[in-house]
């Protein structure tokens, strides 16, 4: 890592990979207008200030998708550290099998469930691609 890369603002952003019955995990595709728009994602979000990771998911899975879960029903898998031009980000990767509701996209954005060796059919932001092995290891 260079010295220029290591000044970048660290950007701290939780993710889940929700899980269904039959094992697949939920992508969205981020909104057109949104930065890297079209690309498809875990659901997540920005960690606010004194937020945990855990929280941020909670929130972010109701205001998203209208799914509620628990901090007892997220387990931590892995982590994505990659650095954008003008960031580097953090983000912890939970898994999520126990929620309730029916998983829309509330802002928008389209949502599909998608089996783990088929997450490399659909674009991607950079520091989401690596964790998609770790997810066909577990499913």
């Amino acid at each position: 890592m260079s010295a220029e890369t290591s000044r970048l603002p660290l950007v701290l952003v939780a993710a889940c990979a929700l899980v269904d019955a039959d094992g697949r995990v939920l992508i969205a595709q981020r909104p057109e207008g949104k930065q890297m728009a079209g690309l498809w994602e875990f659901p997540g979000g920005k960690v606010e200030p004194g937020e945990t990771p855990e929280a941020t998911i909670i929130r972010e899975l109701a205001e998203e998708l209208g799914v509620t879960t628990w901090a007892s029903c997220l387990a931590p898998l892995t982590f994505a550290s990659h650095s954008y031009d003008d960031f580097h980000l953090f983000m912890p990767l939970y898994v999520c099998r126990r929620f309730d509701g029916t998983a829309r996209g509330l802002e928008g954005q389209a949502v599909k469930w998608v089996r783990p060796r088929a997450l490399r059919d659909y674009p991607m932001p950079a520091a989401d691609e690596p964790l998609i092995p770790f997810l066909i290891d577990l499913l």
